[in-house]
């Protein structure tokens, strides 16, 4: 049995996550193309931007794939059962649908409710215009000017949808650079891109509080020891993500949490309730679907019997910024901060003809290598994915 509050089945990375943000600046990538293609002797007119219709595209593009989702749990004789949740034990599960109360038992379950977007309570004053990225990601207008909290890759991929679509976008990071995590040499071109695209990006910037000031909201922010105070007619915050678990049961359980509120589990995915696995956003780690996945086979295979032993397994990362960057197994940045000695080779896209066809030739193709032994431990990419 499946048990899901939502009506569509998918997730976060499909409901309100991935599938709708990669929607979206696929979209207004073909603005931007379309602004860019003059000097290759193809003129266009400027584009007229009907949000309705962006917004029924979107849409159309979760139902199909969530339709397909519902088909497979169809087709495998999965139940499922549409309500809230909630723990009364450790192997019964109070289940709030539109019927009434229904209760499910079990001897195992799986925890797979994922996360949401973190905003501080300084920032939650319960107006629209203080957005998060479920919110940002149903384009309800084009604000004429947009505060984007955070420089990671939520707010950069959506201060790009919303700057070819026409907003002035200033984002700011309290750290000293954007997408952090991510190689110096990957970033530089977006940290370029960004800075000719949107109003501003301003690092080592804090925002300390927000008001709400007629139509707009005013926002101080700090930023080299001086206090600034503006007005935006929205803001996005996306400063992380927390453990989608509020208001679950998990008191009723044997289950216990990280000091920032994940679940804890095994290598197995079982959680200190032998009855309960969890995987996923709520277990903390990379939040990405695709490391979900792969925990959840994980889990089965524990819950089955077919667990033998997990073999360390390498997890992909994507910003769909322009231009993309991609990277797995050990960052350049990484071997660094841990002291192991490695061997970089670039190859510029400059060089490929595929890339220059495409306008891409500040592309990257990068290998961190063992220098001992020249075995792979990374890798990297910066430019288009149709160039590469």
């Amino acid at each position: 049995m499946l048990v899901e509050a939502d009506k569509r089945l998918g997730g976060v990375c499909l409901i309100c996550g991935c599938i709708p943000s990669k929607a979206l600046l696929h979209a207004t990538k073909l603005i931007t193309e379309a602004r860019e293609s003059e000097h290759r002797g193809v003129t266009f007119g400027e584009p007229k931007i009907d949000l309705d219709k962006l917004r029924a595209w979107k849409n159309s593009v979760i139902d199909k794939l969530s339709g397909g989702v519902a088909s497979l749990a169809k087709m495998r004789g999965v139940q499922v059962l549409q309500g809230r949740g909630y723990f009364e034990d450790s192997r019964t599960l109070r289940v709030e649908t539109a019927d009434g109360q229904k209760f499910v038992t079990y001897d195992t379950a799986i925890i797979a409710v994922g996360s949401k977007s973190a905003i501080p309570k300084a920032f939650d004053l319960g107006n629209p215009r203080i957005m998060t990225s479920r919110e940002a990601l149903e384009v309800p207008d084009v604000p004429g000017t947009l505060l984007i909290v955070g420089g990671g890759y939520i707010g950069m991929e959506l201060g790009t949808v919303y700057a070819t679509l026409g907003s002035k976008v200033v984002v700011v990071e309290a750290l000293g650079s954007i997408l952090t995590g991510a190689d110096a040499d990957l970033t530089r071109p977006v940290q370029r891109y960004a800075a000719k695209a949107f109003q501003e990006v301003r690092v080592k910037t804090k925002v300390l509080s927000m008001a709400t000031v007629g139509k707009q909201i005013k926002v101080v922010m700090e930023a080299e020891g001086k206090k600034i105070e503006e007005l935006y007619d929205r803001v996005l915050v996306s400063v992380g993500r927390v453990p989608n678990h509020a208001d679950l049961g998990l008191e009723n359980t044997k289950i216990t949490k990280d000091d920032r509120g994940f679940i804890k589990v095994d290598e197995k995915q079982q959680t200190n309730d032998p009855s309960l696995y969890a995987i996923g956003d709520v277990t903390g780690g990379v939040l990405l679907a695709h490391k979900a996945a792969r925990e959840a086979r994980v889990a089965v295979d524990a819950i089955t019997g077919e667990f033998e032993t997990l073999n360390k397994y390498i997890i992909p990362a994507v910003v769909f910024t322009d231009p993309e960057i991609a990277w797995c197994g050990l960052t350049e940045t990484e071997a660094k901060q841990k002291g192991i000695a490695v061997k970089i080779a670039r190859f510029p896209w400059s060089a490929s003809g595929r890339a220059l066809t495409y306008d891409h030739p500040d592309g990257l193709t990068k290998l961190v290598i063992d220098p001992e032994t020249e075995r792979v431990l990374g890798r990297a990419l910066r430019g288009t994915a149709r160039a590469n």
